[in-house]
């Protein structure tokens, strides 16, 4: 039975269905089926189609409240952690994590010829425009580098020397 049943399902994915695109199908055709038959039957005077009473008791959605309230919780709890700090492996992860979807998502409105266009533009404008305003731009850059500093002497005081760094014991030689 097992057996047949996968032929079955692989005949799908070689037709080119997957499986949820298929049920998706089977559904959509049955909510069709009974639009037209409640639709016919109103106008034919018959019964209306059976359909069961779907109706979930307070005793149901009282379990799978607190189900849901202790994986909102374990969530939290580690969402909690990671904004803390506690975990800094995590929050690292999570930080890189956010920053390549943000990467991901401004490139999803570029294309790779619309990248190379302005790669070009900005390749021949910058030299240019560096020449013209050279002093602006570099009074601008040394009062940054140096917020840049007092921000990075401020982080590393507080967190950096905080870390406990590896010891330096010679690796085992095998």
């Amino acid at each position: 039975m097992l057996a047949s049943a996968t032929t079955f399902w692989c005949l799908f994915e070689l037709a080119g269905y997957s499986v949820l695109s298929f049920v998706a199908n089977v559904l959509l055709l049955l909510v069709v089926i009974l639009f037209f038959w409640a639709k016919s039957a109103s106008l034919l005077n018959r019964p209306l189609p059976p359909l069961p009473n779907l109706e979930i008791s307070e005793r149901t959605a009282g379990k799978i409240a607190d189900e849901l309230q202790v994986w909102v919780n374990i969530a939290l709890s580690i969402a909690h952690d990671i904004t803390l700090g506690r975990n800094l492996k995590l929050l690292l992860k999570v930080k890189v994590g956010v920053a390549l979807w943000f990467v991901s998502f401004i490139g999803s409105f570029f294309s790779f010829l619309t990248v190379i266009y302005i790669g070009v533009i900005l390749s021949l404008s910058v030299p240019v425009l560096y020449d013209k305003y050279q002093h602006d731009i570099d009074e601008k850059l040394s009062v940054t580098n140096k917020i840049i500093q007092t921000q990075y002497r401020k982080i590393d005081e507080t967190v950096l020397r905080k870390l406990p760094l590896p010891s330096k014991k010679e690796k085992k030689m095998q």
